[in-house]
């Protein structure tokens, strides 16, 4: 397949679709002061509302894997793209929270495999040996869509309110679904495809695959949790920024999202050529984005424009673990590895957001319904909390072994 064509019906298709899941996962975070107003939430009804996506994504992980193998990523991905385009305009009709929430949640359903649709999709049509910047280029495309929730956002609220951009992004979901209807190239139907569940026992057996969930899960988790909703809340409650100034620095720190992506993806590259493991790579990225984290906890608001930016920067490293795992797990279980990741992420990005605003909860509001910033600061202190043993026990495995931590037998290669 030509360069050309490789765009135009692979790379495209696929990418815009994961442009859509980032911008709708990320978009409640520029609409929170718009639907606290209109529906008179909660800080933890909003994180329920935000959160759910996360939980219905998880849910489809495994079975949409199963379907790509079986049907192949375009078969798989246009039928739910147009069952993301109805949650999309039924949110936008929703006049309850009930309502809402089951709009948000089957928003994650139909979301749910735009992203493995796309490495299914690479693994298929690209060269092995173009995956990995194939794969940063994706991400970067995600990137977009998350910087499209912030300043556009924002900028279409004036002028068509916040059911008028769902009903503009349900359009745009529908134009993804016949994107992938007409212009991806279609598979024959693999009725050999293996849908055991034996294949998954054995991945989460592997020493390999549970160093990666040690060192990288938690982390990953935050970095969606917190990023989805709660760093414009941050900024709006314990900064006091308007939400003028609150839209610009949440598109300055997804814009982030590109240069971080394009640079891991460079930093891989880079260390595989000189025979550096890339879960050290990984370990020093989660270290800064631990310390970027304590930074928040100081409380600094002339810092907070920085803290933003650097947070969703460093927060990129967390993404190694597919890359890692797709590169050195046995290629009979590469996939699975990476579903059954997405899984654990998405569960824990739902526990991780919902979670933070019942913390928040726990403070009264003042009369402009803003948090005090105590209550961040314990939400960003719990977190930080349990994300420190996974470094620790990378940094130190010594320690960890003489804790009575007996290593499992590893199918992975080392990297």
């Amino acid at each position: 397949m030509s360069d050309r064509h490789l765009f135009g019906m692979v790379f495209l298709p696929f990418a815009f679709g994961h442009f859509l899941q980032c911008l709708l996962r990320n978009v409640n975070a520029t609409l929170a002061p718009q639907l606290l107003a209109a529906l008179a939430l909660t800080p933890g009804q909003l994180g329920l509302l935000t959160s759910i996506y996360f939980f219905t994504f998880a849910l489809v992980q495994l079975p949409v894997g199963m379907a790509l193998d079986r049907w192949g990523p375009a078969r798989v991905q246009w039928p739910m793209l147009l069952l993301a385009m109805l949650a999309a305009l039924g949110f936008a009709g929703g006049q309850q929270f009930s309502q809402l929430l089951a709009a948000r949640a089957l928003l994650g359903f139909g979301l749910g495999g735009c992203f493995m649709a796309a490495l299914k999709a690479f693994s298929l049509w690209v060269e092995p040996a173009r995956l990995p910047s194939m794969q940063g280029y994706l991400v970067a495309v995600g990137g977009m869509g998350a910087a499209s929730a912030t300043l556009p956002v924002s900028w279409l609220l004036h002028y068509a309110g916040w059911r008028g951009v769902f009903i503009g992004l349900a359009l745009l979901v529908l134009a993804g679904a016949l994107l992938l209807r007409w212009r991806a190239p279609q598979l024959a139907v693999n009725r050999a495809a293996p849908a055991s569940s034996a294949a998954l026992r054995l991945v989460w057996g592997d020493a390999g695959f549970r160093q990666v969930l040690r060192l990288l899960l938690l982390p990953h988790m935050v970095y969606f949790g917190v990023q989805g909703l709660w760093l414009g809340r941050w900024l709006s409650d314990a900064g006091r920024y308007t939400e003028a100034q609150v839209g610009y620095l949440l598109y300055l720190s997804m814009a982030a999202i590109i240069l971080g992506a394009i640079g891991v993806g460079q930093l891989t590259q880079w260390a595989a050529r000189r025979g550096v493991a890339m879960l050290r790579i990984a370990a020093c990225g989660v270290a800064l984005f631990l310390l970027v984290q304590l930074a928040m906890l100081c409380q600094w608001v002339p810092a907070f424009p920085v803290l933003v930016v650097l947070f969703t920067l460093t927060g990129t490293a967390t993404g190694m673990d597919y890359t890692i795992l797709a590169q050195s797990m046995p290629a009979s279980l590469s996939a699975r590895a990476v579903t059954l990741l997405n899984l654990l992420i998405f569960l824990g990005a739902f526990a991780v957001q919902a979670g933070f605003g019942l913390v928040v909860a726990l403070w009264a509001p003042d009369a402009q319904q803003q948090l005090p910033a105590q209550a961040y600061q314990a939400g960003f202190a719990l977190l930080i909390v349990l994300q420190l043993p996974g470094l620790w026990r990378y940094l130190c495995p010594q320690r960890s072994g003489r804790m009575g931590l007996r290593p499992a037998t590893s199918l992975s290669t080392p990297r």
